[in-house]
């Protein structure tokens, strides 16, 4: 896409006082905005998920720390809004978001330091991730990997070769998150490829299973908080989520994953956002 046809970036940011997974609601919304391009309604889906993990979960610098993969990458606009909000990135990079020769691109890229795997082409971040724990062990690193990934992707083969890779191998610092907000770009997932019961699957592959509200971040905190990574299960998070979540008119529907945003429903959706997460 041209940078010309970019608006300007927005001078303001969000209040301090919001919480983060507000202010990455924001973020979306404003990037997106002003690069007429962006899949909305899944990068919201995951905007609580990624403001648990970039604001307190994952730990260490350098090559010790934990990994976070972000397989669904084309919600990548709520990942480089969490680089930002825990300075990983700056705010002139983040306003290159889409524009020609900009690092941040429709999907992450491994170009980035904070960015540990290119994404785009799904199922295969649970593959990379399984091999990204098996090296932290081999490596003796105390380390948890983390990936994100859609329910729609479990429709991969590729995923399920790797869920049996990481139970054979008794990843336990293995996370697996999968965001199950029910859609995929061609309609409800339960109607192209039912996926129920889910976590009965990925219990019979092996897997340690934990099923949460996806857009509860107390509950997802403390549930990851709770996972023993020298346990001899990988575990994987089932999130149940929203697609568009947080801003009304968006939310369960399909369409969010390809429009841009108008003026109008920029300044609406940013208004219903912040007004959700002013203190009360």
């Amino acid at each position: 896409m041209p940078t010309t046809s970019f608006r300007q970036p927005h001078t303001g940011t969000p209040a301090a006082n919001l919480p983060l997974r507000h202010r990455i609601r924001l973020h979306i919304l404003e990037q997106s905005h002003r690069a007429r391009f962006g899949h909305i309604g899944s990068a919201l889906s995951i905007a609580d998920i990624v403001a648990v993990l970039y604001g307190g979960v994952l730990r260490g610098t350098g090559e010790d720390r934990e990994r976070f993969i972000l397989s669904k990458g084309h919600a990548v606009l709520a990942l480089y809004a969490a680089l930002y909000e825990s300075g990983r990135i700056d705010r002139a990079t983040l306003n290159t978001y889409c524009a020609d020769g900009s690092v941040l691109g429709a999907h992450p890229e491994h170009v980035l330091d904070p960015i540990d795997f290119s994404t785009g082409s799904l199922g295969h971040g649970l593959s990379y991730g399984a091999g990204s724990a098996l090296a932290a062990r081999l490596l003796g690193q105390d380390r948890r990997t983390f990936v994100l990934i859609s329910d729609a992707e479990l429709n991969e083969g590729s995923v399920w070769e790797a869920t049996m890779f990481a139970a054979h191998h008794q990843l336990g610092s293995l996370v697996a998150i999968i965001d199950a907000n029910g859609q995929q770009a061609c309609g409800p997932t339960q109607r192209i490829l039912d996926l129920e019961p889910l976590a009965a699957r990925w219990q019979a592959f092996g897997w340690s299973v934990h099923e949460v509200d996806g857009h509860d971040v107390d509950t997802l905190r403390a549930t990851i908080d709770a996972i023993d990574p020298t346990s001899p299960q990988p575990h994987v998070l089932i999130a149940r989520t929203t697609a568009g979540s947080g801003v009304s008119f968006m939310e369960h529907q399909v369409a969010w994953r390809y429009f841009p945003l108008t003026d109008e429903q920029y300044a609406a959706a940013a208004a219903e956002v912040t007004a959700a997460g002013e203190p009360r």
